[in-house]
């Protein structure tokens, strides 16, 4: 490297073996003083075919194509080369990224997202080092260009020691699972569902929603792919009824449904009659055209009136060619004409699920709220003196009615609850509070109460009361004998006929930060495991998507004779448990367990939160250090400490605020008002309005690059 440096070499691909950290350490050094940007060490170096650049060991150049591939695997990017190569698959860049001691997979984002050679991007992905840079440039490419993403090295246990439910039941790979979910990517599973997407990405249509339709000449696999596509939760939507004339016109004999079987008999005039109606069809997105070899079939006369007509096409159409030997050529010829042909019903449906995804994410990726919403703001100074009582007695876990204090001052709406330290007292509050009450241990030792029989229900009457104030106690000593207890807590039975015990929780993920967990609650909580994630901050859309995304979901509408839920106050205490994660640094773990939810809104029964008090270190607070304030989280929030109201010289008052993805109409309002002088000098061009893209790059901004 330094002999490199001498003859004034600024770029450098180190093909090694895999260097010790103290040898990485080194190389950086060396490049950073020579200024020389370094992929590698333990890389298999990168390609650039539309140049004919071939900088590595990865075998032979590929063709030149449109679809990037980055990898943190050296030999997976090999094996992808070879078969893309076998199949007319081109790529714009192929890199192995190596070790990552200077360029990181951060980088190489940044660089495709502006990279007019690559329209798509395939990643194979291991590992994170810095969760901000990661998601910043992730959603910077994605806003843009569909990205693909296999995760390796998934982590399918839950972390150990872990103090709350939301620590223990989440695992490592559910976390990224959230990241490149709400980053705009889209992820698959397994090493064939890269291979699908790259195919389908390297042709020249992509489908912008999840509704097919299925041409077949066979009824087997026509339900194969029906079967997938439900899997898949992909629509197969009726025909139009303009359609539906159009194909019985054509192809009388034929029952005009979704999946379309054309029959044994159908020769490339019924194929072509197929296509052509359903290409006008509004109701559908793609169309899936199989065909199976069978004796009799004019295979050839299909496959090239298909091609030819593709090649018109606006609507994505993709095949599917079932059988090996005798179709293999036929597939070369679909290829050639930019048709995405796969070997089965599975593989098709799974690349078009992959793709069409994508779009779907696009409404995650628009979201950038703000890190306190428009509700009633937060009493931050009693939420900070909370927390200063329960740092300064050096607990980390807080009781149930500090973790309730903390809750009421974002407005989390909580059960009263209040402390008895013997039974005398127990019996008074219970009086006071009115019968039946809820008796709980109150102690910051015992994680979960249900475990050491620390929690009773129903309790109905005084005598109760007495009897189960003492039996809690005597149970938790024999559970955790080590345990300090206060007292027992007591609080109005809240659990209708018709409430339903809903779990939001938060635990702070080593690499992303924190995360907000939510799902079924109750004390089954981490046997059920019916949990979605998503990172804060939440606004009301995201919200709304985290509680669509569970099973719990089915029953909060009318569900067997109990009335719907209070969706509306459900999705406003997500974004209060938002705000508390993203003003509070300190919070490593929370439960809210069970919150009761019914037709009059919901309450948070049962609060615990484990605070930790190293993340005041580096914590500025105040609106002119609001990035390093949000340190803690991967995703920056909306800068709403910017929105300021200004006085005009006329005496009227205007809000001055950073650009939302919401103000997209109202900009390209703005710009198809201006001049034509004034749109010339501002975008040195004489267009009458924004591309898409250009709407997309000046109203999707990440504020912690921009």
């Amino acid at each position: 490297l330094r002999a490199a440096a001498a003859l004034g070499v600024r770029s450098a691909a180190m093909l090694s073996a895999h260097a010790t950290p103290r040898q990485s350490t080194g190389l950086v050094a060396i490049a950073r003083e020579a200024r020389i940007r370094l992929l590698g060490p333990a890389t298999m170096g990168f390609v650039r075919p539309a140049r004919g650049l071939n900088a590595g060991r990865m075998g032979a150049l590929p063709p030149a194509g449109n679809v990037a591939l980055v990898s943190q695997s050296g030999v997976l990017n090999a094996a992808i080369l070879d078969w893309a190569g076998d199949s007319a698959i081109g790529f714009s860049l192929a890199v192995s990224l190596g070790a990552e001691a200077d360029v990181d997979v951060a980088q190489v984002l940044d660089f495709l997202a502006s990279d007019m050679a690559t329209r798509a991007v395939v990643v194979y992905l291991e590992a994170v080092r810095d969760s901000r840079s990661f998601m910043s440039a992730l959603r910077a490419l994605a806003t843009v260009k569909p990205v693909v993403v296999l995760k390796g090295g998934r982590d399918a246990t839950a972390r150990p020691g872990a103090r709350t439910h939301s620590g223990a039941i989440v695992a490592g790979d559910a976390v990224y699972t959230a990241a490149l979910r709400r980053a705009g990517a889209v992820q698959v599973r397994l090493f064939t569902q890269l291979f699908t997407a790259v195919r389908y990405l390297a042709s020249r249509n992509w489908p912008i929603g999840k509704r097919l339709a299925v041409i077949a000449n066979g009824n087997g696999p026509a339900v194969l792919a029906a079967d997938q596509a439900f899997f898949q939760s992909i629509r197969l939507p009726p025909f139009t009824p303009p359609t539906v004339r159009r194909l019985s016109d054509a192809l009388p004999g034929v029952e005009i449904v979704n999946p379309l079987n054309l029959g044994t008999s159908a020769d490339a005039g019924a194929y072509a009659a197929a296509i052509e109606a359903i290409a006008y069809d509004s109701e559908c997105d793609a169309m899936l055209a199989m065909m199976s070899p069978y004796a009799g079939v004019p295979t050839e006369a299909i496959t090239d009136r298909v091609a030819t007509i593709a090649r018109t096409l606006v609507k994505p159409l993709f095949a599917c060619w079932l059988g090996d030997s005798s179709v293999r050529a036929l597939r070369t010829r679909l290829d050639a004409a930019g048709v995405p042909v796969f070997r089965t019903p599975e593989a098709a449906v799974d690349a078009f699920s992959t793709v069409s995804t994508y779009y779907q994410n696009q409404m995650l990726l628009q979201q950038v709220p703000s890190s306190l919403s428009e509700m009633e703001a937060p009493n931050l100074d009693a939420a900070r003196r909370v927390l200063g009582a329960a740092l300064a007695s050096g607990r980390e876990t807080m009781t149930e009615l500090d973790s309730k204090a903390l809750l009421d001052a974002f407005h989390v709406p909580v059960n009263r609850t209040v402390l008895a330290r013997d039974a005398q007292e127990a019996v008074a509050l219970a009086e006071r509070i009115g019968y039946p009450v809820a008796m709980k241990v109150s102690s910051a030792d015992v994680r979960h109460k249900s475990d050491v029989g620390g929690v009773v229900l129903n309790v109905r009457n005084a005598t109760e009361v007495r009897e189960q104030y003492a039996q809690i106690l005597a149970s938790v000593r024999v559970a955790q004998p080590q345990a300090q207890l206060e007292g027992v807590t007591l609080q109005a039975m809240r659990l209708g006929r018709h409430g339903r015990e809903l779990y939001v929780g938060v635990f702070r993920d080593p690499l992303f930060g924190p995360v907000i967990a939510f799902g079924t609650g109750g004390t089954r909580v981490e046997v059920v495991r019916d949990t979605t994630l998503e990172f804060p901050p939440l606004n009301g859309f995201l919200a709304r998507s985290m509680i669509a995304r569970t099973r719990v979901a089915q029953t909060l509408g009318e569900f067997r004779g109990a009335p719907a839920i209070d969706v509306e106050a459900l999705v406003r205490l997500l974004v209060r448990v938002s705000e508390m994660v993203c003003e509070l640094p300190q919070i490593a773990e929370m439960d809210i367990n069970p919150i009761i939810a019914d037709g009059g809104g919901v309450i948070a029964v049962d609060g615990r939160i484990v605070i930790d008090r190293d993340a005041q270190r580096g914590w500025v607070p105040g609106g002119a250090q609001a990035g390093r304030r949000y340190g803690h989280m991967a995703i920056m929030p909306y800068p709403a400490h910017m929105v300021a109201e200004r006085a005009l010289r006329d005496g009227r008052w205007c809000t001055v605020r950073p650009i939302r993805a919401e103000d997209g109409e109202r900009l390209q309002r703005f710009v198809r008002r201006l001049s034509e002088q004034s749109r010339y000098f501002r975008f040195i061009s004489t267009l009458t309005e924004l591309t898409p893209r250009m709407l997309v790059r000046y109203t999707q901004i990440d504020y912690d690059r921009e």
